[in-house]
């Protein structure tokens, strides 16, 4: 799955739960997916809330394949900047 397609997904999911905190899916040298003011972007930006994760682990997330309590337990995922922010990613996927 391509960040151009994992980014479809997630604003479908912005605009059906009226996401409006701004957050950032880090896949290092893959890029990054940024979720701010209601609409999703490639571009990298500042963010409340960083998610850094490969890109692989980001497509079963958004897929529902990948818990992310788990994915931070296990050190697939690290969060930094507000955690609660990461707390609402359930309301998008």
């Amino acid at each position: 799955m391509t960040l151009s397609e994992i980014a479809a997904l997630v604003q479908k999911g912005v605009t059906h739960s009226g996401f409006a905190e701004s957050l950032k899916f880090d896949c290092g040298d893959a890029g990054v997916v940024a979720i701010a003011d209601g609409h999703v972007s490639l571009e990298d930006r500042d963010t409340d809330c960083t998610l850094k994760l490969s890109l692989d682990n980001l497509a079963k997330l958004v897929t529902g394949n990948l818990n992310p309590m788990t994915a931070v337990m296990m050190g697939k995922l690290k969060v930094s900047g507000n955690p609660a922010i990461a707390l609402k990613l359930k309301e998008l996927l």
